[in-house]
């Protein structure tokens, strides 16, 4: 947030030394034109390079009734089916913002409980201040165009019924400066939103407030030269512009605020005013059951590859991952019993040779065992007492 708010400050203070040092030509006609050459560029690149992103499926966000048996009760604007449906349901987006106004809000409770609430503030004061954004740049066309459309002059009078003092007190400036209060206390109160929230989401607040603030100044406290601001104004429309006479360091802080937004403008979030009408979730039927939507882009080489057919390509892939099967693996067969290895024939020689040795150590023993037996007896006398021998 700092980072916002110091980069609206550098912008007010480039523009006020360079009203300082006379480059009133530079902040009053090429800075304004640089600027709308670049909103009008990136708007159009912004709003081609979506359209020609491919949308394979139909992927609107719907809340409603989807059409089905003729006793059952379409929602038409949650869920449309048709072309004019989807018309019925953008026209309610883009001048009501309808899903705002169905927005809920979630909080834990006591026990723990999670409750779902009405959220209408965000939609009323975002409605607000679009709608009073939009009144402010129509009044202003008094400055650009000559002669001045009616309109305008109606805009005006409505706009500052409630007159207080003189110069008119306009209310969408009052509306328009509270709704901006509003988010951005938004984002700094709620935790969750300050926790997604980022320095492009708080330098368009500050810098429209900014403008809005130079604006209000301009207009009600600090002195400028009207005339010579309608002739630069008038200038730039018509591409002739001339600067005369001392218009004031505030006017050029102002334009110079305003260049930046219109530059800033296609690269930021802000680009939703365009986007909105090339959402896929908002502009597109859901028909799927009742039209077949085949890819455009299909090669027509590539068969159709059903998922039997992918599961017999991965089966076993997917049994070693544990993903369900519709068709089971076939059972393993059982392994045979291996038959016992009969002896070899080099092997019989060398088994006969060794019985042969065999017999032939037990009969060398046995002279030896008769031996041992016979002066046993001899042994036995010797080893008698005399006592024993009476």
């Amino acid at each position: 947030m700092k980072h916002a708010i110091l980069a609206v400050i550098a912008l007010i203070v480039i523009a006020w030394l360079g009203s300082l040092v006379g480059l009133d030509y530079l902040f009053g006609v090429v800075f304004p034109y640089l600027a709308f050459a670049i909103f009008l560029g990136g708007f159009i690149y912004r709003v081609v390079n979506w359209a020609k992103s491919p949308v394979p499926f139909r992927i609107p966000t719907t809340s409603g009734q989807e059409k089905s048996l003729d006793w059952i009760k379409q929602d038409k604007l949650d869920c449309p089916a048709t072309f004019w449906q989807v018309v019925g349901r953008m026209l309610l987006e883009v001048f009501a913002f309808r899903s705002l106004f169905k927005n809920t809000k979630a909080e834990i409770h006591d026990g723990p409980k999670l409750v779902y609430g009405s959220s209408k503030w965000l939609w009323l004061f975002g409605l607000a201040f679009h709608y009073c954004f939009l009144l402010i740049v129509l009044r202003h066309l008094r400055l650009f165009l000559n002669p001045v459309p009616g309109f305008v002059g109606t805009l005006e009078f409505f706009d500052g019924l409630f007159q207080i003092g003189v110069p008119v007190l306009y209310q969408t400036d009052l509306i328009f400066v509270g709704a901006v209060t509003f988010l951005f206390l938004r984002r700094v109160l709620i935790p969750q939103v300050r926790y997604i929230s980022f320095a492009a989401d708080y330098f368009p607040l500050f810098l429209i407030f900014a403008i809005a603030a130079t604006g209000i100044l301009m207009r009600y406290i600090f002195r400028v030269d009207v005339v010579s601001i309608k002739q630069l104004t008038v200038g730039l429309a018509t591409f002739s512009p001339s600067i005369s006479g001392d218009i004031g360091s505030i006017f050029y802080i102002h334009v110079f605020l305003v260049s930046a937004l219109l530059a800033y403008f296609p690269f930021s979030k802000l680009m939703h005013v365009g986007g909105v009408f090339l959402s896929p979730t908002r502009n597109l039927a859901n028909n799927n059951r009742m039209v077949r939507h085949v890819n455009p882009w299909n090669d027509p080489n590539i068969k159709p590859h059903s998922y039997a057919d992918y599961e017999d390509e991965f089966r076993q892939f997917m049994a070693d991952a544990d993903i369900p099967l519709e068709k089971e693996l076939p059972p393993e067969p059982e392994p045979e019993p291996e038959p016992e290895p009969e002896p070899k024939e080099t092997e019989k020689p060398a088994a006969a040779g060794a019985a042969v040795d065999s017999a032939a150590a037990d009969a060398a023993a046995e002279p030896a065992v008769a031996a041992a037996t016979e002066e046993s007896p001899a042994a036995d006398a010797a080893t008698e007492t005399p006592a024993e021998k009476e």
